[in-house]
């Protein structure tokens, strides 16, 4: 795509709008984890040695368009002033004339302007014109590097990005496109598709595009039930889309014409409850139980599908990864996938949170940042964030 990336922008001296995101979990007052801030972290650094005033912005949680403090970005200013080593100045509102006296008398290199919740403002999910323009007034140039949001025609990740002649992608949301695009475009072979999570009809546009990419695909967690039970397999009380069961059977057939092994559980750790500390290891769910993770031979069976393959793309858990007792079959993928000598992709979401808690991070080639902009990515939709940025 011909994206410039905040490298190739004249930054000095300018204001520089940053749309980041800080989407991050508070407790008791304080951010509990970092790892979106950390990733965004070059982008800044990047910008404040470079003399740029630095404008950034994110949203946090969904506060429904209103003020509440629940969902400050005060916590996360804290934070980021001391992993940055300046001063962080928050205004009480993401536009109005206290955000435009600060984007206008920042300091360069020793402060940045961290706006308050993008979302206090109704028009930020509206993709309203009017508050994009607010938001376009206090800068000079534009950058993009919140990847997790790129998939929403949001005005602070689309509208206002018009108003801007010097745009571009930070960093990170450059490192995103870059391997989802390998992928789509040009994946070291053979290349696998595994996923899992809860519904078929959440992944439908996911499943058909990676049909025409992939050479096998791997299918686990929830909706490997609807499958299995399209194909006939007792499932007892497994949650199961008996409205999908024609159409899993319609992309099985496309599957085989296309030439590309699908791979479903041979067997499933069952239990009566997904609270529940023990299960049976079945094939064929009984009566009053449900299948909650899968089970040993699968694991076996899905980490040999990677074997000698070129590259790997991963999303979504293979059971009810929350409980211990069923998060045996997410471990299992995550080893298989970071022990695999290809290019790996990890989707976000529990698969990523697999994969750290295993401390397999580092031997993953790219761990993505956003779980459904991943999705949007690998379905073959444009993301309006990256659309944007186009020149």
């Amino acid at each position: 795509m011909s994206i410039r990336k905040i490298d190739e922008l004249n930054l000095e001296h300018k204001r520089v709008f940053i749309r980041v995101d800080f989407n991050v979990p508070i407790s008791g007052g304080k951010v509990s984890d970092t790892t979106r801030i950390d990733a965004a972290l070059p982008t800044i650094r990047y910008a404040l040695e470079h003399r740029a005033r630095v404008i950034l912005a994110s949203h946090l949680g969904r506060p429904k368009g209103k003020v509440n403090p629940e969902y400050s970005m005060i916590p996360v200013g804290q934070v980021l002033g001391e992993k940055l080593g300046v001063e962080v100045l928050v205004p009480d509102y993401p536009v109005g004339d206290a955000a435009f006296k600060l984007s206008r008398d920042v300091k360069a290199g020793s402060q940045v302007v961290l706006l308050e919740n993008l979302r206090f403002d109704p028009g930020e999910t509206a993709g309203d014109e009017s508050f994009a323009e607010k938001l376009a007034e206090l800068a000079d140039v534009y950058v993009n590097d919140a990847f997790g949001t790129a998939h929403r025609s949001h005005a602070s990740t689309y509208t206002m990005v018009k108003h801007f002649e010097e745009r571009g992608a930070g960093f990170l949301l450059a490192r995103e496109v870059e391997f989802f695009e390998k992928l789509l475009t040009s994946p070291p072979r053979p290349f696998v598709g595994i996923l899992g999570g809860a519904k078929v009809s959440d992944k439908i546009g996911v499943i058909r595009n990676l049909l025409g990419l992939v050479d096998k695909l791997v299918i686990g967690g929830a909706m490997a039930n609807t499958f299995l039970a399209a194909r006939g397999v007792p499932m007892g009380a497994s949650k199961v889309e008996e409205e999908r069961f024609a159409l899993c059977r319609e992309l099985l057939d496309i599957a085989d014409k296309k030439g590309v092994e699908i791979l479903l559980p041979v067997d499933l750790l069952a239990s009566d409850s997904v609270s529940a500390t023990s299960y049976e290891t079945v094939e064929e769910v009984p009566a009053g139980m449900m299948a909650l993770d899968i089970g040993p031979a699968t694991r076996e069976l899905f980490a040999k599908a990677l074997e000698g393959s070129g590259a790997v793309f991963w999303n979504g858990p293979m059971g009810v990864f929350e409980n211990p007792v069923f998060a045996e079959g997410t471990l299992a993928v995550g080893r298989a996938v970071a022990a695999h000598a290809g290019m790996s992709v990890v989707g976000g979401g529990d698969s990523a949170a697999a994969v750290k808690k295993l401390g397999l991070a580092d031997s993953i080639s790219h761990i993505s940042t956003g779980g459904g902009a991943s999705l949007a990515m690998m379905e073959g939709s444009p993301l309006p964030g990256v659309v944007a940025l186009m020149d």
